[in-house]
C-alpha cells in the first residue's frame, strides 16, 4: 500500500505544481488583457480602436513564468543548473567531510550513503544538461541566424518539467525538513517523515533498488523519468532547430563547432534516454505490481545493468561533448587563430556518437558475461579514445605559435584539457579487461570519472560562463578574481581527485562511509583538495553576483579583441547590434 500511496503522492504533486503554473499563466493573461488599449495600424493605414499591441515582455515574475523566448529560457536553465549544481555540490562536501576520519564519525552511514546517491543524480541529471542546454538555448539560435528555436513553447514546457522532477528526485531531504519544521511547532505529519533520502546509489542496482520499502524510491523513478521526457523534448527541438531555422548564410559547411557539438547531443538523447525510461517504469511495475522484469525468475539483475548502461555510458558523452564543443569554440578565440582542423574535430565528434552505443558492457566486466562479448566491448572501448584524442591534438595545435592570452576562459579550457588527458588516459586502462577485473568499484573509477566530470565538463561551463558573460548580463565580471578562481580549481581538482587513483589501485572500495585506516592520510588530502574546490566555487558565484549587480557596463561589443583575429562571430555581431540600437534610443 505505501508504494503505491507513493506513487500517487508524485503524481499528485506534479499535477499541484503544473496548476499552479497555469493558474499564474491565467491570472497574468486577464491581468494583461484588462489593460489600457492602444491603437494597431490597420492596412489602409489608419488605425484600429480599441486593439492592443504587445511592444514588450511582461515585467516581474509573469515575464520568466510566461516567456518562450530562447534567450530567457536559456537564463532559466543556466539559473536552475547552477542551483542544482550548488546543491549536489554540498552533498560532495558532506562526502569528504565524512571520509576525512576511517571511522562513521560525521554522518550515519545511512546518510553517508544517501548522499552520494543524490550527489549522482543531482550532478549528472540537473546539473551538468541542464546548463549546457541553457548555453545552447541562448545562442544556438543566434548562431544560427534564426529568430527562434523551432518550437519555442515545447521549449518552456521542457524547461518547466524540470524542477517539479528535481523536487521529486530530492523529495526524501525536503520532506523531512518540512516534517522538523512543523514538530518544532507541535505539529506531526507522518506522510512528511515516510519519505526518506534514498540509498540506493545513483546506478539503481538491483535487486536492492527493488526490495528498499522507501516510499521515496518511487517518487525518484517517477522525477528521472520526468526529467528525461523533459531532455528528450529539449533535444528535438535543437535537432530541428538546427535542421530549419538555419538563416540564409548558415550552411552545414560554416556551421559553427558548438552547433555541432550540440546537434550530435541531441540524437545521442534520442536513442539514449527512451531506454532509461523504459527500464525506469519496469523497475516501478517490479517495485509496486510484481511483475519480475528485473528479478531471477524474469530477466534477472543482469537486465537491469545492460539496460541501464546502455543508457549511461552514451550518457557521458551527452555530458561531455558540449564541453568539447565549447572548449572548441573557445580556445581558439583567445590563441589568435582559427581551430586547427575543423572538419576532424566534426568527424569526431560525430564519430563518438556512433561509438558511444558500442561500450556499454566494459561497466560489466566483472559479472561473468561472456568472455568473447568482454572482448568486442574493450575493443569499441579503445577505440572510442581515438576521437577524443583527435580533438585533443587539434587543441593542442591551435594554440601551438598562436597568441595565446591567458584569460580566465582561456585558463579554464588549457587546465580542463591537462585534467582531460589525465582522466581519458585513466580510463583506457579500465578498458583492459584484466586491469578492469581489480580496480573494478574501486576509488580509482572515482578518480577516474571526476577527473573528467571536473575537469573538462565542469571547466568549460565555467569558461563559457566567463566568455559570453558581457553578453549574457552586458556588464564584464573581476577579471583577476576570475583568473584566482580558475587556478584554484585546477589545484583543486588535482589534490581531490589524484589521491583516489592512488588508493583505489591500493585497493580501496568506494561507497563506503568507514575504510582501514591506513588510508586516512590520502582521504584527508582529497578532503582539502574538495573544499579548496568548493572555495573556488564561492569566488565564481561572489564573482557572478557582484558582478552582475556592480559590474562595469560593456560599451565595447568586442571586450575580447576578436576582430583583429577575424573571429568576431554571429553572436558577438548580434551583440554590437543591440548595443548600437541601446545607444540610438538614449
Amino acid at each position: 500500500m505505501v508504494p503505491v500511496v507513493a506513487l500517487a503522492s508524485g503524481l499528485v504533486t506534479i499535477t499541484l505544481l503544473l496548476t499552479l503554473l497555469a493558474v499564474g499563466a491565467v491570472v497574468f493573461r486577464l491581468r494583461r488583457d484588462g489593460g489600457r488599449d492602444t491603437d494597431t495600424p490597420a492596412t489602409d493605414g489608419g488605425f484600429l480602436r480599441g486593439t492592443r499591441v504587445r511592444t514588450e515582455k511582461p515585467l516581474g515574475v509573469f515575464r520568466w513564468l510566461t516567456t518562450v523566448d530562447h534567450k530567457d529560457i536559456g537564463v532559466l536553465y543556466l539559473l536552475f543548473g547552477t542551483v542544482a549544481a550548488l546543491w549536489g555540490g554540498t552533498d560532495g562536501m558532506m562526502i569528504r567531510t565524512e571520509l576525512f576520519t576511517a571511522g562513521v564519525d560525521v554522518w550515519s552511514a545511512e546518510t553517508y550513503n544517501a548522499l552520494f546517491t543524490t550527489h549522482g543524480f543531482t550532478m549528472l541529471f540537473f546539473f551538468v544538461t541542464p546548463v549546457f542546454t541553457g548555453f545552447a538555448n541562448y545562442f544556438l539560435p543566434i548562431l544560427l541566424d534564426a529568430d527562434d528555436m523551432a518550437f519555442p513553447r515545447i521549449n518552456a514546457i521542457a524547461f518547466w518539467l524540470l524542477p517539479p522532477a528535481f523536487f521529486m528526485v530530492r523529495a526524501g531531504l525536503i520532506t523531512e525538513i518540512m516534517g522538523k519544521m512543523l514538530l518544532a511547532v507541535g505539529i506531526r505529519s507522518e506522510l512528511l517523515f515516510a519519505l526518506e533520502p534514498p540509498t540506493t546509489g545513483w546506478t539503481l542496482y538491483t535487486p536492492l533498488a527493488t526490495q528498499l520499502t522507501n516510499p521515496q524510491v518511487d517518487i525518484l523513478l517517477l522525477g528521472l523519468h520526468l526529467s528525461g521526457l523533459a531532455t528528450i523534448m529539449g533535444a528535438i527541438n535543437i535537432i530541428v532547430t538546427v535542421f530549419t531555422e538555419r538563416g540564409d548564410e548558415v550552411s552545414w559547411s560554416n556551421l559553427d563547432i558548438f552547433t555541432w557539438t550540440m546537434l550530435t547531443t541531441s540524437g545521442i538523447i534520442i536513442f539514449a534516454f527512451p531506454i532509461l525510461g523504459s527500464a525506469v517504469l519496469m523497475l516501478l511495475l517490479d517495485r509496486n505490481f510484481g511483475t519480475v522484469f528485473f528479478a531471477v525468475e524474469g530477466g534477472g539483475p543482469i537486465l537491469w545493468q545492460h539496460l541501464f548502461w546502455f543508457f549511461g555510458h552514451p550518457e557521458v558523452y551527452i555530458l561531455v561533448l558540449p564541453a568539447f564543443g565549447l572548449v572548441s569554440l573557445i580556445l581558439p578565440k583567445f590563441s589568435g587563430r582559427k581551430l586547427f582542423g575543423f572538419k576532424f574535430v566534426v568527424y569526431s565528434t560525430l564519430a563518438i556518437g556512433v561509438l558511444s552505443f558500442g561500450v556499454w558492457a566494459h561497466h560489466m566486466f566483472s559479472t561473468g558475461i561472456d568472455p568473447r562479448l568482454r572482448a568486442s566491448f574493450m575493443v569499441v572501448t579503445l577505440a572510442i579514445a581515438i576521437p577524443s584524442a583527435v580533438k585533443t591534438f587539434n587543441w593542442m595545435t591551435t594554440m601551438w605559435t598562436g597568441n595565446v592570452r591567458l584569460t580566465a576562459p582561456m585558463i579554464f579550457c588549457v587546465g580542463g584539457i591537462g585534467l582531460f588527458v589525465i582522466g581519458g588516459v585513466t580510463g583506457i586502462f579500465l578498458a583492459s579487461i584484466p586491469v578492469d577485473l581489480v580496480l573494478h568499484d574501486t576509488y580509482y573509477v572515482v578518480g577516474h570519472f571526476h577527473f573528467i566530470v571536473m575537469g573538462v565538463i565542469a571547466f568549460a561551463g565555467f569558461a563559457a560562463s566567463y566568455y559570453w558573460f558581457p553578453i549574457l548580463t552586458g556588464r564584464m565580471y573581476n577579471q583577476t578574481l576570475a583568473q584566482v578562481q580558475a587556478y584554484l580549481s585546477i589545484v583543486g581538482v588535482v589534490v581531490t581527485f589524484m589521491p583516489m587513483l592512488i588508493i583505489g589501485q591500493m585497493g580501496l572500495p568506494r561507497r563506503s562511509a568507514e575504510y582501514p585506516a591506513q588510508f586516512e592520510l590520502l582521504q584527508q588530502v582529497a578532503t582539502v583538495g574538495a573544499f579548496v574546490l568548493g572555495l573556488a566555487a564561492v569566488l565564481w558565484v561572489v564573482n557572478m553576483v557582484q558582478s552582475y549587480r556592480l559590474g562595469s557596463i560593456v560599451t565595447d561589443p568586442d571586450p575580447w579583441n576578436l576582430k583583429e583575429s577575424g573571429q568576431f562571430t554571429r553572436e558577438w555581431q548580434w551583440f554590437e547590434k543591440k548595443i548600437e540600437d541601446r545607444t540610438k534610443t538614449r
